[in-house]
């Protein structure tokens, strides 16, 4: 069964000549979680640092009250 070679299924529109390989290697090997935001929690935590304070002070908080109903 003679098959022909493979096209170029590239666009041209796509053009990743100035890519660097291997650029997110690092981080996605150590792993990351992707979260979306609804749009009114958007408004109140403007990046990832302040979502991540947040929920810092909230899970001390949940840690604390645990201990004091065990």
């Amino acid at each position: 069964m003679d098959q022909e070679p493979e096209q170029d299924a590239m666009r041209p529109e796509y053009d990743f000549s100035a890519g660097v390989r291997g650029r997110h290697h690092e981080a996605y090997r150590k792993g990351t979680n992707v979260v979306l935001l609804e749009p009114d929690v958007a408004q109140v935590f403007k990046d990832s640092a302040a979502v991540n304070s947040a929920l810092r002070a909230l899970a001390q908080v949940a840690q604390a009250h645990a201990k004091t109903i065990r």
